[in-house]
């Protein structure tokens, strides 16, 4: 059984529910891109990576095929096919006492598959920015 802040996650995952994303960040999230050198600091810009990544990776084919829960803390390895490229990766979470996420950190391989989410992220990005 997931800790409580892991199964909130889990079940956002589910819903996809951006507001309850947005609840779920403290103010002075810091999110580690797989493909931006600088952690981007922030509730703002880290929902606007979250919220994107979903709509990137989080298809059909999207799951979590292991996780190492220390209650406030997760290690989240995922596994995902886009365009016929396997994607395997990892989610680094880490929440406060309220249950905020503090630090989200992704990490991607193989070369091929950060490649084309680069690609793909940034087109998402832009778009949420125009909105």
């Amino acid at each position: 059984m997931a800790s409580p802040n892991l199964q909130r996650w889990y079940d956002h995952m589910q819903s996809h529910d951006h507001q309850e994303l947005r609840g779920m960040l403290a103010d002075d999230v810091v999110f580690h891109s797989p493909v931006v050198h600088t952690p981007q600091r922030g509730k703002e810009i880290t929902f606007q990576y979250l919220a994107s990544a979903e709509k990137v990776l989080g298809g059909e084919d999207f799951v979590y095929v292991r996780e190492f829960d220390l209650g406030d803390r997760a290690v989240l390895e995922f596994e995902t096919k886009i365009d016929g490229i396997y994607i395997d990766g990892i989610d680094m979470i880490s929440w406060n006492e309220a249950g905020q996420i503090t630090d989200f950190k992704v990490m991607v391989r193989p070369l091929q598959a950060i490649n084309m989410l680069h690609a793909k992220m940034k087109e998402m990005l832009e778009r949420l920015k125009a909105q």
